[in-house]
């Protein structure tokens, strides 16, 4: 197997290198494409994604996975958040931008061209990556098609409201705890004010009405960070999606950060064979 990491993608959009990971086995024959975006306060090294993205591999599957630009972490330190700075600048249009360069990477990238069937390409996301991977999906005609782990179904709603959103907008800057590494992770004011200039590009139920091709959601009945009626209500704006409640999932996969073990764990093997399936 073919294992490919830290590999930057230029951005067209800002000067921050996108860090990006390819698994593949190198055979010359073309294989179906997998993207796929981490979530909220996620990266590409995050738990078991990198078993993961091996799975995917030994199904004949050419599987990327990448960090956001802005994220929080750098090409020296991939995991975990040393520049706070480009996290506090992030925002979804930026993540949008981010997911079309590497797209456009994959498909015009000379080294990969006999291994991958530029006719199938899809996006996997997980948490608030599932959302951008139905927007994405949605408006760009070269992906094939969308499979959401635990997505949100909207974003406008994860905004803080009245009094909270007018100091936000006061202070210009609140901060998010992150349990696990204690960093006090920063968000400008210019998030909300970029969903708000495109909001209606933004809003997930818009994109997912008018998707026109395949779209499996995934939900843990366990995932009390976004609960199950969120995969519902996206299968209600499609009703040509395929929609699965998985029992006892939670919203990691079953995973967490570090994972030491060698084997996935049951319900993220459960969702990848699943995912694997509905592609092949």
């Amino acid at each position: 197997m073919q294992i490919e990491t830290n590999l930057i993608v230029a951005s067209k959009h800002h000067n921050k290198p996108i860090v990006t990971d390819v698994y593949y086995k190198q055979n010359k024959v073309k294989k179906p494409v997998v993207i796929f975006c981490h979530g909220y306060k996620g990266f590409k090294d995050w738990g078991s994604w990198n078993l993961m993205s091996k799975l995917f591999a030994e199904n004949n599957v050419f599987f990327v996975k990448f960090n956001f630009s802005h994220n929080g972490g750098t090409l020296k330190n991939p995991i975990d958040f040393p520049d706070l700075d480009a996290f506090s600048e992030n925002n979804f249009t930026t993540e949008l931008n981010d997911l079309e360069d590497v797209i456009d990477w994959v498909i015009n990238n000379k080294t990969y061209a006999k291994e991958i069937d530029v006719s199938t390409i899809y996006l996997i996301g997980h948490s608030r990556g599932g959302g951008i991977v139905s927007i994405k999906a949605s408006e760009n005609k070269l992906i094939t098609g969308a499979i959401t782990w635990n997505g949100v179904s909207g974003f406008a709603e994860r905004f803080p409201k009245g009094n909270e959103l007018e100091t936000w907008k006061n202070l210009g800057v609140i901060y998010v705890l992150n349990g696990r590494t204690n960093q006090k992770m920063p968000h400008k004011y210019q998030f909300y004010q970029d969903f708000k200039a495109n909001e209606e590009r933004l809003t997930i139920k818009n994109a997912v009405e008018k998707l026109n091709k395949p779209q499996l959601i995934i939900s843990g009945e366990q995932d009390v960070v976004v609960l199950p009626f969120e995969g519902e209500k996206m299968h209600l704006w499609n009703p040509n999606s395929k929609w699965v409640v998985i029992d006892e999932m939670n919203h990691t996969l079953g995973s967490k950060h570090p994972w030491t073990e060698d084997e996935l764990p049951n319900p993220l093997k459960k969702v990848v064979e699943m995912s694997i399936y509905f592609i092949k």
